[in-house]
Formats: C-alpha cells, structure tokens, sequence
C-alpha cells in the first residue's frame, strides 16, 4: 500500500491517462489519488461515451483543477462543517 500522497507530476500524469481511457471508451482506474469531484467528472465521460460533449471535458479539467488548487477539498470542508452546524442541538439560553 503506498504511504504518502502522489505529487502533483504524479497527479498530473494520472488525470491525462484516466481521461485518454475514458474519452476511448474505457472506465475509471481507482487508487489514481484522484478527489472524488474529479473522478466524478470523469465517470461521467465514461457513462457518455461515445456521446462525450466538450462540457463533460471541460467540467472534468476543471474538477481537476480544483484538486489541485485545493478548492475541492475547501469546498468539501465546507460542506461538512454546514452539515455538522445543522446536527448541532440549539443551545437553551
């Protein structure tokens, strides 16, 4: 099992070869340290295929990007602590 996260080359190199298998017809590798938006964006050119429009390629760049500026995973952060906010019992004051 591999310890420590792929660099960004890494990541890089992963992203092309998942989406050069997905836009030829074939599915999504796992333990690619790909986030989950992104693999989602590509699962989606999967489902797509033969039919894969510019948008699906656009949204899966852009997933990727996000990944690696860390607005994914900010987002999902964010997504938490709201969910974790509304468990939350309101206070008798």
């Amino acid at each position: 099992m591999r310890g420590e996260r792929p660099s960004e080359e890494q990541l890089r190199r992963n992203f092309d070869a998942i989406l050069a298998d997905v836009l030829e017809g074939r599915g999504v590798r796992t333990a690619s340290g790909l986030d989950s938006p992104t693999e989602d964006a590509l699962w989606a050119i999967a489902k797509a295929y033969p039919d894969v429009s510019d948008d699906l390629v656009t949204a899966a760049r852009d997933s990727f990007a996000g990944q690696l500026d860390g607005s994914n995973a900010a987002r999902w952060r964010a997504e938490l602590e709201r969910r974790f906010a509304e468990r939350k019992p309101a206070s008798d004051s």
